[in-house]
């Protein structure tokens, strides 16, 4: 059984694994039959998950039942790519439908110091197009539970909030300002508490997304007779990983690659604390009308210690080629589930259209009839991809930065340090430095680990992809 089999088998329930059917999510006709039509949206944004983290997508230590059944019970697709290998521009790109470039963000948020050799903002401008905000003109309550590293932390104290962008709650961690969990002995932690500004709980590292999801589900209760919009970013699968210590004794066959054993334990936690979300919506009579979104920010964590110590890094890329901080596919393909009962039929899974993290602003806006504000989205609307059997394509290619000076963070592997300027176009992905060095040319359609450069084969595609995503690199700030 090759890979596309095995998703299409998960996906279909037939491994053995069920498939709720729409009859599981039978509603009251007063939430049916909702006025405005919206379903409230929920978005889990899981901190630097890897590709085959998830057993629907090939995790063979550890079933992942309840992040499973957002699939099962509605929407795969498997060509779903972030805006970034690293985290702050990543979310910058689901937040403005706009490559985080553009607002000179292309890597993590730092320090002032490190920001400015880097070329970068301190923190996203809030006049920047934001999904959160359009969502709360049209009526949804919103809120932002849990990592945030669009701004604040560091020495940075003056970030705007989260409510700046459009969210009336908000809690995050030591990477934003505002009401924040911080974590014990953590230094990160103290030079947030200097900043001030927010209610601050200090609490260890497991407990954070169990109130992360408290938060939500209390927000959920109190906004459920009217559309609600919802940031749920855990960073649990984030190194290191720290679980309560007696989850570690379930997962005591891996005692010799602690690495792994705490990751399978923090990711059980973490699929467990979604399945919470998933019964209370059941619970309250939510289910049909609640679209849950669910993908990674990018791909698993490469730190040379672990190949230091003779350890592979916990966290799957599997098939693909590289982790985070690549370009190749591995740190930046990422799984897109989505679940929405009223619309989407179970089992439903795309293997052909090309989907970025950019394109979910006016895609879900689409979904939730909303207008979108009147901005140049790098993003297009393929709500008929993420609500329908449909296997439409973009009408651009789509391109990323990681990389402009030679501080930015590597891949412990070399074999996964990539040039810092990608786009992929249909079946073809080139790489290549913004001084024109370092091409590489794939076929994904043949080659999706990206093992065999074929640039010399094929040198007019390879002359103008390079030409295009070099003279967009020329285009940004």
């Amino acid at each position: 059984m090759d890979r596309s089999d095995f998703i299409k088998l998960t996906a279909a329930g037939t491994l053995g694994v069920p498939l709720w059917g729409s009859e599981k999510f039978t509603q009251s006709e007063s939430t049916s039959d909702r006025e405005s039509g919206q379903p409230n949206i929920i978005f889990i944004f899981v901190d630097d998950m890897g590709y085959a983290d998830l057993s629907l997508t090939g995790n063979c230590k550890l079933e992942t039942p309840n992040m499973d059944r957002i699939g099962k019970e509605g929407l795969l697709c498997t060509d779903f790519y972030v805006a970034s290998p690293i985290c702050s521009p990543s979310r910058v790109g689901v937040m403005t439908g706009q490559y985080p470039s553009r607002w000179r963000i292309n890597s993590f948020l730092a320090t002032r110091e490190k920001n400015k050799k880097r070329e970068m903002a301190n923190y996203l401008d809030p006049q920047a197009p934001s999904l959160p905000r359009t969502m709360k003109e049209a009526g949804y309550a919103t809120a932002h539970f849990g990592k945030w590293h669009m701004g604040g932390g560091r020495d940075v104290d003056d970030a705007p909030l989260p409510q700046a962008y459009g969210f009336d709650e908000s809690l995050v961690s030591f990477e934003g300002l505002g009401d924040r969990l911080l974590q014990k002995e953590h230094f990160l932690s103290e030079d947030s508490a200097q900043l001030d500004r927010g209610k601050i709980t200090w609490v260890e590292k497991w407990e954070k997304t169990g109130i992360y999801v408290d938060r939500t589900l209390d927000f959920i209760e109190r906004n459920q007779n009217n559309p609600f919009y919802i940031h749920l970013w855990p960073n649990d699968v984030h190194d290191p990983f720290k679980p309560k210590p007696e989850w570690r004794d379930e997962f005591s066959e891996y005692d010799n690659n602690h690495y792994q054993r705490d990751f399978l334990a923090v990711l059980k936690n973490l699929d467990e604390q979604i399945g919470r979300v998933l019964d209370k919506l059941e619970e309250i009579g939510l289910a049909e009308d609640t679209m849950i979104v669910l993908t990674g920010d990018n791909g698993p964590t490469d730190w040379p210690r672990y190949y230091n110590q003779h350890y592979w890094p916990p966290g799957s890329a599997d098939p693909f080629r590289g982790r985070k901080w690549s370009l190749y596919e591995g740190g930046i393909r990422e799984p897109l589930l989505i679940r929405w009962p009223r619309k989407i039929k179970p089992g439903t899974v795309n293997e052909s259209s090309i989907v970025h993290a950019v394109d979910l602003f006016p895609s879900l806006c689409s979904m939730a009839r909303v207008k979108p504000p009147e901005v140049n989205f790098d993003g297009e609307d393929l709500s008929e991809v993420l609500s329908a059997d449909s296997e439409k394509q973009r009408n651009r290619p789509v391109m990323w930065e990681y990389g402009r000076t030679d501080d930015y963070l590597q891949p412990g592997n070399p074999r996964f340090r990539s040039p810092n300027l990608a786009i992929r176009d249909g079946k073809w992905k080139l790489l290549v430095n913004d001084d024109g060095s370092g091409k590489e040319l794939y076929n994904l359609e043949q080659d999706h680990a990206e093992t065999t450069d074929i640039k010399d084969q094929h040198p007019q595609i390879t002359n103008r992809l390079s030409q295009k995503v070099i003279n967009w690199r020329k285009s940004l700030p």
